[in-house]
């Protein structure tokens, strides 16, 4: 089964550790499910890291990136919760990337997930996507413990929308940034399979100037309508 839209909002974030308690019964209680249930959203999974920092992963997937850069969307950003404006203020770390889901060839959900980011040239990027969908995930899918990939590309005007808008404070995103997600049964296989072939060899024609940066995950929640 392939994802649930063509856009996909991913958050990497991290707290201390005696926050931990509150912001996972946060997480698990209301945040994935205000999310899931905004129009436009399907399905929200969160994630911790199996190795190195941010601990923490969210993925959610919606009809389009565009609906990350709705005035309905932003409204929600602008009115938090109190729960989550204790929550959020304690954040040690955010990322927040808004998808435009270029490669979809995923299958079902699986245990683990691996991502790799890295800015490739934009002048490549359909030899990117090509190369993607043909060649490199059919490749690691195959492989044992991996059982499905997807591809997207960071949307500068969309990521950029809650900065114009006031409602969140994060660093700018001056390049655009793709993620290749890896889902599989096993942390160790996903990961394994993500360092063999996204290597700066191979990343190189497509313009990619500093290594990519991996990370392996290992579910914990989620939730669909």
């Amino acid at each position: 089964m392939p994802l649930l839209g063509k856009g996909m909002l991913l958050t990497f974030t991290d707290v201390s550790a005696r926050d931990e308690r509150d912001y996972n019964e946060w997480y698990n209680r209301e945040h994935i499910d205000d999310r899931v249930n905004l129009p436009g959203f399907h399905r929200g999974r969160r994630y911790a890291s199996a190795h190195g920092k941010p601990k923490y992963l969210a993925v959610y997937e919606c009809d389009t990136v565009a609906i990350l850069g709705t005035e309905n969307y932003l409204r929600t950003l602008d009115h938090q919760t109190p729960w989550s404006q204790r929550v959020m203020a304690r954040f040690t770390h955010f990322t927040r990337l808004t998808l435009r889901i270029q490669v979809d060839q995923t299958h079902g959900i699986g245990a683990a997930l691996a991502t790799v980011r890295f800015v490739p040239d934009l002048h490549r990027r359909n030899a990117l996507a090509e190369w993607l969908s043909t060649q490199a995930l059919p490749k690691l899918i195959a492989r044992p413990g991996v059982l499905g990939a997807a591809a997207g590309e960071n949307d500068l005007e969309v990521v950029h929308a809650p900065l114009q808008d006031k409602s969140m404070d994060h660093p700018r995103a001056d390049e655009s940034e793709w993620v290749v997600l890896l889902e599989g049964s096993d942390v160790t296989a996903v990961g394994t399979a993500a360092r063999s072939l996204f290597t700066m060899s191979r990343l190189k024609p497509f313009g990619v100037e500093a290594a990519p940066t991996i990370g392996t995950y290992k579910y914990l929640f989620g939730n669909q309508r």
